[in-house]
């Protein structure tokens, strides 16, 4: 019997999902369908690192060389806060336009036999399918309708953030972090291609208003925005997708991820903070999984069992590392006056569960001296989701 899949959703997971069953069996009847007319995407650009490359590379050799080949790679951070500057050497990273990160899985999912369907939007599953994918991003019709049964529950950030592009190519990740009268704001910058970066742009709610930044149109925005962080835009005009405005990040679980011969995959499932810059990662690695787990099992129950149990699972770290980068932001002010180069140093450290807990000067010591003592680096390991967790519960008995 001829297998029949739907993927609803033409993002990366829903493409790179096909392009892997496909390859499993050639035999299997997909399709892919996606709500906008080919070609049209938001976003800018998207970051990865060395360990999503060897990923792609070993479940599909050529899709992760056309992705490497069409990818800008960088291996400093720069942070910029006022007049000052601090550059430190890290791991490799990547960025690729999102728009070429698409074309590139669709091509090769044509290649293999899979059915792109665009301006093809399915709000049920469809008869007839034996798998059906929701990959329809955070706001999954699929999804919404049975909210109840996965358990859904969406969290809003404090801080309004936007979405970005630029004309200047930054050649490292760059911070810059801007005092106003009315309080700090801050953008992340990082090269996708030859001539363009994303910058995303993110401040207090006090510091959005005082700023005007809630009453302005896009041009006024815009033309403030390029003004605050001309030091590090050079010149360069800072540009808007249509229909982009602020907003705040909205976090969003779900307790069961199938319903039937219904499965989530990427921001259907989860959504974590845009800091760690992890999004479209995460969302090919549910795709490798839920490919795996279907190869490893022959009853469709089985295998989204799998799927689900093992994904929630590694997922708690990064949803844990996300939550505390978003809050490092959200507390700016009890890092941003320290010495630049100690600043980005906790920058680097705000996944940390015992930041928040301890005094910024003295975690950087000990973080220091755990760096040059391996015996201080087990105690780290262990002392932080204990002290974070103590620490979390008595602030959580005294609101009560």
């Amino acid at each position: 019997m001829r297998v029949k899949v739907v993927c609803v959703g033409g993002g990366p997971a829903g493409l790179y999902l096909a392009i892997l069953l496909k390859r499993q069996d050639p035999s299997r009847d997909i399709t892919v369908h996606e709500r906008n007319p080919q070609g049209s995407t938001y976003g800018w650009g998207v970051t990865y690192w060395r360990g999503l490359l060897d990923k792609l590379q070993a479940h599909d050799p050529a899709s992760a060389r056309a992705i490497e080949e069409h990818s800008v790679r960088w291996s400093d951070g720069v942070a910029h806060v006022r007049d000052l500057t601090t550059r430190h050497h890290g791991d490799e990273g990547f960025g690729i336009g999102r728009h070429r990160l698409l074309d590139l899985l669709a091509t090769r999912a044509r290649a293999l036999g899979v059915r792109l369907e665009y301006e093809s939007e399915l709000t049920e599953p469809p008869a007839g399918a034996d798998l059906v994918v929701a990959a329809d991003g955070v706001h999954s019709a699929l999804r919404t309708r049975r909210a109840a049964h996965f358990g859904t529950r969406i969290t809003s950030g404090r801080n309004p953030y936007i979405w970005l592009g630029t004309s200047k190519v930054f050649d490292a990740f760059t911070f810059a972090f801007t005092e106003t009268d009315h309080g700090w704001i801050w953008a992340y910058g990082y090269g996708y291609s030859g001539d363009h970066s994303t910058c995303v742009v993110e401040c207090s709610p006090e510091t959005f208003a005082g700023l005007g930044l809630d009453r302005a149109d896009e041009g006024e925005g815009l033309a403030l925005l390029e003004k605050l962080f001309a030091g590090v835009l050079d010149g360069h005009p800072l540009t808007a997708r249509s229909g982009a405005s602020w907003q705040t990040f909205r976090t969003l679980t779900n307790e069961t991820w199938q319903d039937g011969n219904l499965v989530l995959l990427g921001d259907a499932a989860h959504t974590t903070h845009y800091s760690i810059g992890a999004g479209t990662t995460l969302a090919l690695e549910d795709a490798m999984c839920l490919a795996d787990a279907l190869r490893a099992h022959a009853a469709l129950p089985d295998a989204l069992a799998a799927y689900q149990r093992r994904r929630q699972a590694e997922l708690l770290s990064v949803q844990s590392a996300a939550r505390y980068s978003a809050q490092w932001y959200e507390n700016l002010p009890r890092y941003v006056h320290l010495p630049p180069h100690r600043m980005f140093a906790l920058l680097g450290q705000r996944h940390s569960p015992l930041l928040p807990y301890v005094p910024p000067q003295l975690y950087y010591g000990l973080d220091k001296a755990a760096g040059r003592l391996e015996a201080l680096r087990r105690l780290k390991r262990w002392l932080g989701p204990r002290a974070a967790r103590a620490l979390h519960a008595r602030a959580a008995a005294r609101r009560d």
